[in-house]
């Protein structure tokens, strides 16, 4: 419903549309960083040729080309890394920074980052900037692994993890220091910025706007079944408010 009297589109159904305001700058990426694919019981090494920044991403590229391969692979970087380092992959990969093996060969209390979720899926978990996973315990069946957020997961011991942290670390801990700049960061990530809350527009603009002093007006929990321009706030949610225990 566009017009002066009916209101306009919030935030949801105008994403909804799919124009490119909200598509991913995919001509900006490099490559996606995954583990390579290897044959069993054979050790894969290669050498950081460069290192690169992509748009979007906060942890460097490092470009590797490996010994026998014309193909070149990408990997998150991991901190220390340079140009001209020694990577090793493969089930026999010794035990150092930036090589890439099974968890079942990695020792209780090493940093490891780019956790498979299950074996063979290229890596999907800590490949953030500066973060990094402590292994706690490897068994037969199962291998758990301490996440950045404190929380334990348990992998399958086939999965692979790269040896180290995630280069880049520090990064959030600098300024933007103006709206341009962070404007540009946004921009790269296909997020809406800045965003205006609700209650601060008209009652025409937003299901929470209006009213003599800034306040939804109603109960911002909303059915999951409810209409598009009606579906803001807390959608479905089991719960709201703060925790006590």
């Amino acid at each position: 419903m566009e017009g002066d009297t009916l209101g306009k589109r919030v935030l949801v159904q105008r994403k909804g549309r799919g124009t490119t305001q909200w598509r991913s700058p995919k001509h900006k990426k490099i490559a996606p960083a995954r583990h390579p694919k290897w044959a069993p019981n054979k050790t894969y090494i290669g050498i950081i040729v460069n290192l690169h920044h992509e748009s979007g991403r906060g942890a460097p590229l490092a470009e590797i080309r490996f010994e026998g391969e014309s193909k070149v692979h990408f990997m998150v970087a991991p901190e220390g890394a340079q140009v001209g380092q020694i990577i090793e992959c493969g089930d026999e990969a010794t035990l150092a920074n930036g090589n890439t093996l099974i968890l079942e060969h990695i020792p209780e209390g090493t940093p490891v980052y780019n956790i498979e979720g299950s074996p063979g899926d290229g890596g999907k978990y800590v490949k953030a900037s500066g973060l990094a996973a402590t292994i706690v315990s490897i068994d037969k069946a199962k291998a758990m692994v301490r996440l950045p957020s404190g929380r334990q997961k348990a992998f399958s011991p086939r999965c692979r993890a790269t040896i180290g942290i995630v280069a880049g670390g520090g990064r959030q801990e600098k300024p933007f220091l103006k709206a341009g700049a962070k404007w540009h960061h946004t921009r790269g990530k296909a997020r809406k910025w800045p965003v205006v809350r609700g209650a601060a527009m008209n009652a025409a603009s937003h299901p929470h706007g209006g009213g003599s002093h800034q306040s939804p007006g109603r109960p911002s929990t909303v059915s999951r079944h409810a209409p598009p321009g009606r579906k803001v706030g807390n959608i479905a949610a089991r719960r709201t408010g703060r925790k006590t225990k």
